[in-house]
């Protein structure tokens, strides 16, 4: 009989035997034919109508659906490779946990400065660097925000442009994130297995990006719902239709058909065929953005955008013709606006970057899903059937095997963390007499409009997101080792998915080729040390509840002689990692709260600068970050596409409705835009508007 630890050992000792010839090589061929846009540094032409700046999720999606219109012109900069030299790392799911890219030039690496109230030591972030961005190598979740996240985003914005914050809501994001995709159900062996429940309904049926769930399943995935409704944590049946609360086996980015990664790249790009206004470079690092006019009258351009392939490299400069679009992230692109000159006067100033444009919003907000684990021992003898009975193919030499991954989720909400509607009342009072003393104290910008945006943001966070159904953590169920055991361990790691503590992202020096300063400020409130603690107890209560517990043996961390709050509390402080998640550095916010960007993606103060990534969220989603930021950018692209089309959007209002004064401001942007244009001889465009997570274990849920 196999014991419980046998499914890592097993994954590990037939990947480099299998994984890495035949049964990927098809897919590998497809791809090199499929490369067509991908051009050499010598191939790009002196002007692009856009120039997207930065190859991750968003920049793949919009570099799709904007070539589509073939009058477009479309250059993507991205500073990684293709991946072709490292597919199948990339592409068979499994990897991720043991074969990963951490170590490799596909991982930007960045860390943060030490973190005072989290062992005083600086935390791993990495980030995908190369075609298809952090999509390529991440865990794989596909989990979407509930409606009412995505609705008070969208109201959070509405009071300045209500007209164009619609397309910020539930149903026209939930509209956009279906449209990206093609999901497959699982097979009924692997429902069986799980408990797998799902709502066809509420996903697509033909858009890019594949949904679906592994290919291989082992018993625990469905000993998860029992233990989690034992426990107080129902199981929700629709988790993809904006009710993501409960708990649920996650959806993953595997394509069903190969059971290969279904990312950025494997999705929008190489299914193109040839287009000649395509052109996608890699290798190739933003620098700067260069502008021409002045930010007094609202006249600053983006008439270039420079770029080189390594440090020492001469810069490049290639002309804009339309728009500039940031898809670097949530580091990347304030990264990029601040080396451009556009951020806090001090922080530029301090880096020896001159001043274009004072915009005190970049960088700030920073928010991240904090995390950590209980781990224990495997045990037990589940794992029988690795080797015979569930399958008529031997594991061992299927693709369906080794597309394994984490998926077994729950969100847990306020009242079942703290154990009563009492205690979660009691608890909200204290977050809301808090805000003065944090608003003072915790914001790491003296600038007056970036506190008021850090008071609107805690204000909806605590009044309504924390006393909602919406989950204040996130627990994962970890089947595939842990640094602390290797594979014969097994965790449930829990994450605080709704921070009242934000952070800064900030430039040091003017080498774009220096990393910037990232301070998230981890469990600098007090809220974010209680919310993660009581998951934690909550996690361990799930690993002591059967089913579940069948398979747990000893506890190895924190161990039986941690117990009370104090002693959780000196754990936490040495024993956290993160989901990856890092976001809202560049806020749809009004200005005077320190916003960066406005309804329509525009950067404040710019003529035709628009970011389009996850830095845009003003606050943390109970969510993985990668199913929104799809559907964020299809709507990008629907916005950019319809204002230089002359086609309605489709969540415009009747035209006897009044403009707001944003939407005229952005009327203003757009002539001024168009006036460059003119000047340059640009012949507008036209077409039609079609409707269209290292082998740590916190890697796992990135």
């Amino acid at each position: 009989m196999a014991s419980m630890w046998s499914l890592g050992l097993l994954f590990t000792t037939v990947f480099h035997s299998f994984c890495l010839t035949h049964a990927y090589a098809a897919h590998h061929d497809v791809r090199n034919l499929q490369a067509r846009n991908i051009i050499e540094a010598t191939s790009i032409a002196s002007s692009y109508d856009f120039v997207i700046c930065g190859g991750g999720v968003a920049g793949m999606v919009l570099a799709n659906r904007l070539s589509e219109d073939a009058n477009t012109t479309v250059l993507v900069l991205e500073a990684g490779g293709t991946g072709d030299d490292v597919s199948a790392s990339i592409d068979i799911p499994a990897e991720t946990y043991y074969a990963t890219l951490l170590g490799s030039n596909y991982n930007w690496g960045y860390h943060t400065l030490p973190q005072p109230k989290a062992g005083n030591v600086p935390l791993s972030w990495p980030r995908g660097k190369g075609l298809g961005g952090s999509s390529a190598i991440n865990g794989m979740y596909l989990v979407r925000p509930s409606q009412l996240e995505v609705d008070l985003w969208s109201s959070l914005i509405a009071s300045q442009d209500n007209d164009s914050a619609a397309a910020w809501n539930w149903d026209n994001m939930f509209a956009a994130m279906k449209l990206s995709e093609t999901f497959t159900p699982p097979s009924s062996q692997i429902q069986k297995t799980g408990d797998i429940q799902y709502n066809e309904d509420s996903h697509g049926t033909d858009g890019p990006l594949h949904y679906s769930y592994p290919g291989y399943l082992v018993p625990p995935v469905g000993d998860w719902s029992p233990t989690l409704e034992a426990v107080g944590v129902p199981t929700t049946s629709d988790a993809s239709g904006g009710q993501t609360y409960g708990n649920f086996v996650a959806t993953s980015a595997i394509n069903p058909s190969n059971w290969t990664r279904s990312y950025a790249r494997a999705a929008y790009l190489d299914p193109l065929p040839d287009r000649p206004n395509l052109a996608v470079l890699p290798l190739n690092t933003v620098t700067r953005i260069i502008f021409s006019g002045n930010s007094s009258d609202g006249s600053l351009i983006a008439s270039q955008v420079e770029y080189a392939s390594a440090a020492g490299a001469a810069r490049k400069t290639v002309n804009v013709n339309k728009e500039v679009i940031l898809t670097g992230g949530a580091i990347g692109s304030p990264q990029m606006l601040m080396l451009s000159g556009v951020g806090p006067p001090d922080v530029l100033q301090a880096a020896g970057v001159p001043v274009k444009l004072a915009l005190p919003g970049v960088g700030q907000h920073l928010q991240d899903h904090l995390s950590s684990q209980v781990i224990w021992d495997a045990t037990g003898d589940t794992y029988s059937s690795l080797y015979h009975d569930k399958y008529s193919t031997t594991p061992t030499t299927s693709n369906a095997f080794l597309s394994f991954v984490n998926s077994a989720t729950a969100y847990v909400n306020i009242t079942t963390l703290l154990g009563s509607e009492e205690e979660a009342s009691a608890f909200q009072t204290q977050i809301i007499d808090a805000l003065a003393s944090s608003s003072s104290s915790l914001v790491p910008s003296n600038d007056s409009t970036v506190i008021e945006g850090y008071q609107a943001i805690y204000n909806a966070t605590v009044n309504q997101i924390l006393m909602s159904p919406v989950g204040q953590v996130e627990l994962l169920l970890d089947l595939t080792g842990t640094q602390q055991s290797g594979s014969q361990s097994v965790a449930v790691q829990c994450a605080l998915q709704h921070p009242y503590s934000q952070g800064q992202i900030t430039i040091t020096s003017n080498n774009p080729f220096q990393q910037p300063a990232i301070n998230p400020q981890y469990l600098s409130h007090s809220a974010d040390v209680t919310m993660l603690r009581e998951g934690l107890k909550l996690a361990r209560k799930i690993g002591q509840t059967p089913p579940l517990s069948n398979v747990m043996g000893n506890e190895i961390l924190p161990g039986s002689q941690v117990n009370t709050d104090a002693e959780w509390d000196a754990y936490l402080q040495n024993n956290v990692g993160t989901e990856y998640h890092p976001s809202c550095t560049c806020a749809m916010l009004p200005l005077s709260q320190g916003g960066v960007v406005d309804a329509n993606l525009s950067v404040y103060g710019l003529a035709n600068v628009r970011v389009a990534d996850s830095s845009v969220y003003p606050f943390e989603f109970a969510a993985h970050l990668q199913a929104p930021t799809y559907g964020l950018a299809e709507q990008a692209a629907t916005i950019i596409r319809s204002n230089y089309n002359g086609v309605p959007l489709p969540w415009a209002p009747s035209p006897t409705s009044q403009p707001s004064s944003t939407t005229a401001s952005s009327a203003n942007n757009n002539a001024a835009a168009s006036l460059f244009q003119i000047n340059s001889g640009l012949v507008t465009a036209f077409g039609t508007l079609f409707a269209i997570t290292t082998i740590s274990v916190f890697w796992t849920m990135f």
